[in-house]
């Protein structure tokens, strides 16, 4: 059993209870976090003292000038019956962030410079797809995965595309390991489904259905009816000892969405997509997420009252809203109105509101620079780093293990040089899992 000990470091804990400390070190162990702690004060803290990111930056990365160390220590307990490695690493005046969270994107599904061959997001062969799987896509060697860590994301949301109705089932990984099943954090996460421009235009310009927005809201109702017919007819058959009904591969997808067990993701991003996709979400009572929303601020008064509405008994959920990507041109009709004033607005709400990039949209290291450049349109310091940190994970239904630097979580830390929103910021050493994966 060992311990590591990262010293020297200047915490930035996105922890309410713990807040920042200019002059920390945290505690590992067995991959989880066992402490965090203030060296000058020599014990566990709590606080939320408000400390200049850019001073202390400054001044504690002059005062470090020795290199990263390494020390290992005998710690003898119940007579020496036991003893523990003590590793000691010198954060050499870094600053300490979690690691940061895309909660959107396609990571290992559409792979770098391998264009046909690497394009696994999209099966494009029939719009309902439920029944496939995005961890037997994932390409876990893809060139992406290093530089997600190189840009401090431990951890992403990645799945099918958009050019289905239903896509298929999203997974959370870890950007590291020797095969996807080494890097899984939850699969299933959440069931994939689009509106609009996406799948009218891949399967309408080929004469085939969805060729209108009103049948890919008919094709989604559709799926989840029979999915709902075929778990009843289960439900009946195991009352009675009688036959169950045919294996429906596509409905048995289904049924953990609609018995809330798994969140319907769903691509919209004009208004009338966003409120067919709350539509559909409230007549079914299921759990769900708006992801791109582009328009939602025309309409944030009314996703607000959603949100008001989510524990009613028989309504829909909304979780939260997953922005992005905001840094990339109009590339279709439907983002004719897309605005960087979106994430400030849709905070405004209340609802839990990530921004992701939709990799390979924006290449997934630029994460934190897209975050920060939605502070230009009045969203604070604090939502920006919400929206891939504690806002990301609860929206990933995982806030109790990512997202922050406290007692008990996943042990994913990045030691940035500067603040991780400068331009200039780079990753100095990155932990997963307190396996340090990456060392500039």
């Amino acid at each position: 059993m060992s311990k590591t000990i990262i010293g020297n470091i200047h915490i930035v804990s996105c922890d309410p209870q713990i807040g920042e400390i200019p002059n920390g070190r945290i505690v590992i162990e067995d991959g989880k976090i066992v402490s965090v702690e203030d060296a000058e004060a020599d014990s566990n803290v709590g606080t939320n003292g408000e400390v200049d990111v850019d001073t202390a930056t400054s001044t504690t990365a002059s005062a470090a000038t020795t290199t990263a160390s390494a020390a290992t220590t005998t710690a003898a307990t119940g007579g020496g019956a036991s003893e523990q490695e003590t590793h000691y690493i010198d954060g050499e005046g870094c600053l300490a962030f979690p690691g940061f969270i895309d909660a959107h994107c396609h990571l290992g599904l559409l792979n770098d410079h391998l264009r046909w061959e690497g394009s696994d997001a999209n099966e494009v062969t029939d719009p309902v797809t439920p029944e496939l799987r995005a961890i037997d896509s994932i390409f876990h060697d893809d060139i992406n995965m290093e530089e997600a860590i190189q840009g401090g994301v431990t951890c992403v949301m990645t799945g099918p595309g958009s050019a289905n109705v239903i896509g298929g089932e999203f997974c959370v990984i870890k950007p590291y390991g020797r095969s996807v099943d080494e890097m899984v954090v939850m699969a299933p996460a959440a069931m994939k489904a689009a509106l609009g421009e996406n799948p009218k235009s891949v399967y309408g310009q080929s004469s085939k259905s969805p060729h209108t927005r009103m049948a890919s809201a008919s094709i989604l109702r559709s799926a989840l009816l029979k999915a709902q017919h075929y778990m009843e007819a289960q439900e009946r058959a195991a009352a009675t000892g009688k036959d169950e009904p045919a294996l429906d591969l596509k409905s048995e997808a289904l049924i953990p969405v609609l018995q809330r067990e798994l969140v319907l993701k769903i691509h919209c991003h004009r208004a009338d997509d966003i409120l067919t996709a709350v539509r559909i979400a409230n007549e079914f009572g299921l759990r769900y997420t708006l992801d791109h929303c582009t328009e939602g601020y025309l309409i944030a008064d009314i996703l607000e009252e959603e949100y008001a509405d989510r524990d009613l008994d028989g309504h829909g959920t909304l979780e939260g809203i997953i922005c992005g990507p905001l840094i990339s041109n109009r590339s279709k009709p439907e983002l004719t109105r897309k605005w960087d004033g979106l994430p400030a607005v849709l905070m405004d709400t209340g609802i839990p509101v990530a921004i992701a990039t939709d990799h390979p949209v924006i290449p997934i290291q630029y994460g934190p620079v897209q975050a920060a450049l939605m502070m230009r349109h009045e969203l604070t310091r604090e939502e920006a780093l919400a929206s891939i940190t504690t806002n990301a994970a609860k929206i990933l239904g995982l806030e109790d293990r990512l997202g922050r630097l406290a007692p008990g979580l996943d042990a994913d830390l990045v030691l940035w040089n500067e603040d991780p929103f400068s331009t200039s910021a780079t990753t100095s050493r990155v932990f997963i899992d307190g396996n340090l994966v990456y060392e500039n």
